[in-house]
């Protein structure tokens, strides 16, 4: 499988932060890119009110901007495996790109398996990224960000991955994360040991670890979209043993109940909360 199609491939994955949109003070702010390794830029101030955002695994890595007037910052995030923390300044505003689920920005001094679960100024590890950083935080325009953003990543190379991973990242994919090891090795014809070894280093985690990220996120859309939601069918859909290990893992990835979370995307007309430009 071709670098190019893998990309394609990677563009049509769904990648959701939905606490991040449902703590928005206002419009969640949302655009598309031109370039094949980002998923999407994004804008928004957190509201007063909210004491905590989580972040849930996405198998993305994202830049955070913190365009405040008088500390402004950036940060890399490489995709938690569980939900965690993350703390905003309530009264500051927010740029971020993320790229496509499973893509490893090239420009970072980071190995893959260091970016997981974890966070670095950017300026630490991409120190060719300063006049990037001061163009971002010295605008208020969401537009003019996007562009500045687009105008780096133009410049820098591609992490490629192993053929072998863009294979097994391409069943996991199809699967909606409910493949496993042994169904790996039909289809590759490779031993679950070199997958392992081979993704890992790629990927920084393991196959199983990213399975359970896709599903977390297949989970999550299923939630956002359908119109009548049954728990029992979501979980089917997606490969789990029973209800019980379903809600326990979303419990887990999400940090809400199925139900806590479905209710709280209606209260809060998450869909209505996303402005496209």
């Amino acid at each position: 499988m071709s670098t190019n199609s893998l990309v394609s491939h990677l563009a049509r994955i769904r990648s959701k932060q939905p606490w991040l949109v449902m703590n928005a003070a206002e419009k969640f702010s949302v655009s598309g890119s031109n370039h094949k390794s980002i998923s999407h830029f994004y804008s928004f101030q957190p509201k007063a009110s909210v004491e905590q955002t989580f972040a849930i695994p996405d198998g993305c890595v994202d830049i955070l901007f913190d365009c405040d007037g008088s500390n402004p910052n950036a940060a890399v995030f490489g995709t938690p495996l569980e939900a965690i923390t993350i703390e905003l300044n309530k009264d500051h505003r927010y740029f971020g790109a993320r790229f496509v689920s499973g893509v490893m920005p090239d420009f970072l001094d980071l190995s893959a398996a260091e970016l997981i679960g974890r966070h670095y100024d950017l300026l630490d590890v991409v120190p060719q990224a300063n006049q990037l950083f001061n163009e971002i935080v010295n605008s208020t325009d969401f537009s003019q960000q996007a562009a500045f953003f687009g105008k780096f990543i133009e410049t820098q190379n591609e992490r490629k991955p192993s053929m072998l991973t863009a294979q097994v990242l391409r069943n996991i994919y199809d699967s909606e994360g409910s493949v496993r090891i042994n169904e790996l090795e039909d289809k590759t014809g490779y031993s679950a040991r070199t997958l392992q070894r081979q993704f890992g280093a790629d990927m920084g985690m393991s196959p199983k670890a990213f399975c359970r990220i896709v599903r977390c996120q297949s989970a999550v859309y299923g939630l956002n979209h359908r119109e009548k939601v049954t728990f029992s069918d979501l979980a089917c859909d997606l490969g789990f043993s029973d209800q019980s290990h379903f809600l326990r893992e979303f419990k887990k990835l999400v940090n809400a109940t199925p139900l806590d979370y479905l209710n709280r995307v209606k209260h809060q007309n998450y869909l209505e909360s996303i402005q496209y430009l």
